[in-house]
């Protein structure tokens, strides 16, 4: 296993992680749940990705349980939790002081923790005030709650607000954002993001490398059953699934079926070849995975392997066939 640090900061992530969005609590059982947990682990996984919101706190409440079960020693690994989407309440969402406060308190009872190492804001609260959010984060640290806070799926005209509030008062700014990033969505990361990488040493811990498992392939020809795009509950999956029908969607499955050449010249997956494709850009700190099964946790880290085969020239291939390169593009090392 790779570690990275977390942008500027001191901490390492391995960089795959796991994460419970969909799945536990969800998609399957707490059994399942800590099968994944111990296969990753075992592995050298460090880092395990939570939110209020996944499956309305109970992703939180499997991996909590799995861990505390293993006995894991405190110190071994690294987990997170995201605010924002915490009830039906009108003051259970966003990012009101309350918010945070409460959400962030009910967040380590689910996970049956004394702290996070990472907490997350899980989308811009346009609004909250920013020096309010700023504020409450650090509160959250102080308390020693968590260490570090950070954003998911902030513009970068946000996030230079926060650092430009924080540093105004004497307080810290975001270390990390969780963006979406892969093969078929780039421009934020790549283009948008490109200044804050070094400008305020931005850490990653992108989602959705494998887009939502378009890129691993398996719905080329149709939508499993058991696949998260079959399922009725989620309207984000159904949403994607329907999009797969669109003249844009089935360009992007096209694209899919070009790149399978390349994943076996690599004599890997298609999945394989996504997330070591993730991988390779130095600015990405880790790559968060879902899993279903242990068996998938395994297949996910043999992608490490086919890192090492992304060459320039392997990389000119891929970029032929997604087109969609950024104008300003950041260089792969």
């Amino acid at each position: 296993m790779e570690y990275r640090y977390l942008g500027k900061s001191g901490l390492k992530v391995s960089v795959l992680s796991l994460g419970g969005w969909v799945t536990y609590g969800g998609q399957v059982g707490e059994d399942v749940a800590e099968q994944c947990l111990k296969e990753a682990y075992e592995h050298g996984i460090n880092f395990f990705d939570n939110a209020e919101v996944y499956a309305e706190g109970r992703s939180e409440i499997a991996m909590g349980k799995a861990i505390k079960k293993f006995g894991w020693k405190r110190s071994s690994y690294v987990i997170s939790t995201k605010i924002f989407w915490g009830g039906e309440g009108v003051n259970e969402k966003g990012l009101s002081r309350k918010h945070i406060v409460e959400g962030t308190k009910a967040a380590l009872e689910r996970l049956q923790l004394d702290y996070v190492d990472l907490i997350f804001a899980h989308r811009p609260d346009v609004d909250t005030p920013m020096e309010e959010v700023v504020r409450a984060f650090n509160w959250v640290i102080e308390k020693g709650w968590a260490f570090y806070w950070g954003t998911s799926e902030w513009s970068a005209e946000q996030l230079t607000d926060a650092h430009r509030i924080a540093e105004k008062l004497g307080l810290i700014g975001p270390l990390m954002e969780q963006p979406q990033y892969n093969m078929f969505h780039r421009e934020r990361f790549e283009k948008e993001y490109a200044p804050l990488y070094e400008k305020h040493g931005l850490g990653t811990t992108i989602w959705s490398p494998l887009a939502s498992g378009v890129l691993t392939g398996k719905y080329n020809k149709e939508i499993p059953a058991d696949s998260r795009l079959a399922m009725k509950d989620s309207a984000i999956m159904q949403r994607i699934a329907a999009g797969l029908e669109t003249p844009e969607g089935k360009a992007k499955l096209a694209k899919v079926d070009l790149l399978k050449p390349i994943a076996d010249k690599l004599e890997c997956t298609l999945a394989q070849l996504a997330l070591a494709w993730c991988v390779k850009n130095p600015n990405v700190s880790t790559v968060i995975t879902g899993a279903s099964r242990a068996s998938q946790v395994t297949e996910n880290v043999k992608a490490l392997e086919v890192v090492p085969k992304l060459t320039a020239e392997v990389i000119e291939e891929i970029e032929a066939i997604l087109a969609n390169k950024p104008d300003a593009p950041i260089k792969f090392r």
